[in-house]
């Protein structure tokens, strides 16, 4: 037993006085944090390892606290020791979005993810907490970060041929931050919804929130890099959130061309800051779960980048450069 599990084991009994307990490992996400199911008795619960050099537990707590305040289902915080980075949590369950999903029901499915998102960006206080502004400056840090990452890094490609980009990038990063500003999630898709009783949601992964572009979070559902949908649906799910957004009196002299671009814009911008994630949990981290996702993600990087003008250097570098280069490093990676 590491001397990190050692301490969450006291932890766990000193602060709740917890002895025949039952602590079973889960499937973690793409950060350093480690989740544990606890089963005492006839309760259960989820345990969180979220070391304190490497993440903050503080976020959690406070963003929790303020969503569950607008009704939103997040998971309440029993226990914390935020030296340690434990924290003793609502068990939502195993009942995963990206497990239920279904064509017969995602059109309703993603109509209660999309009510709840609605109300989760309406939120921009958050108590005890000054949340961060998803900058222009620090989307375009992204994109060098994709070109690090995916284009040199992962895909051996020549660091001067990723230099024709950033016209688009500069002008990928000024589109996106014209959009109005709203409480972003920023990982709010299937691996991190959860279906619970009644057909409510259950939020998970909102630690890193920003205040960010509107279309951001809808980016990241509807077009998410774990499942994807027939592009008829993704465009009318997205307009009906437009629709839930303006019955409640926001963005109301937006037209649906205009928001369908944004979406695209967005689209883009979070698709080549998700290869930048693959990528680095494959070359820094040793983990190659997440490259599976890639061929999904380029897809739409594909599709939606040859819809517009202005992102038509991107189509051709995909085509030219990426994809081929893909095809030679897949196997090899893949099978790690």
């Amino acid at each position: 037993m590491s001397d990190r599990q050692q301490a969450l084991q006291s932890w766990l009994a000193q602060e709740s006085g917890f002895k025949n307990y039952q602590l079973t490992p889960l499937a973690g996400d793409a950060s350093f944090r480690c989740y544990f199911r606890m089963v005492h008795g006839e309760q259960s619960y989820i345990v969180m390892d979220a070391p304190p050099e490497r993440e903050s537990c503080v976020s959690f707590i406070a963003i929790a606290n303020a969503l569950r305040k607008t009704n939103l289902k997040t998971p309440e915080i029993f226990a914390s020791d935020l030296s340690q980075g434990f924290l003793l949590l609502t068990d939502f369950g195993d009942r995963l979005y990206l497990q239920e999903l279904t064509p017969q029901n995602a059109k309703t499915l993603y109509q209660v993810a999309l009510d709840d998102l609605s109300i989760l960006q309406g939120c921009q206080k958050i108590e005890g907490l000054t949340l961060p502004h998803f900058t222009t400056k620090f989307m375009r840090q992204e994109m060098d970060w994709f070109k690090e990452w995916f284009l040199v890094r992962y895909l051996n490609l020549a660091e001067q041929e990723a230099e024709t980009l950033n016209s688009f990038f500069d002008w990928l990063t000024i589109t996106s931050g014209q959009q109005p500003y709203v409480l972003m999630h920023r990982d709010y898709h299937s691996a991190n919804l959860m279906m619970l009783p009644e057909s409510q949601l259950g939020i998970l992964d909102f630690q890193d929130a920003f205040i960010g572009p509107v279309t951001y979070d809808l980016a990241s559902l509807l077009r998410d890099c774990y499942i994807a949908w027939p592009e008829q649906l993704v465009n009318e799910l997205a307009l009906y959130y437009l629709n839930s957004l303006q019955n409640k009196g926001a963005l109301l002299n937006v037209k649906q061309d205009e928001f369908l671009f944004w979406f695209d814009c967005m689209s883009m911008q979070r698709h080549l800051k998700a290869l930048i994630t693959f990528s680095r949990k494959y070359i820094r981290d040793g983990n190659a779960s997440y490259l599976r996702h890639i061929p999904r993600t380029l897809d739409y990087l594909l599709k939606v980048s040859e819809r517009h003008p202005q992102s038509k250097i991107l189509n051709t570098y995909l085509i030219n450069s990426v994809i081929p280069a893909f095809e030679t490093v897949k196997d090899m990676s893949c099978a790690q």
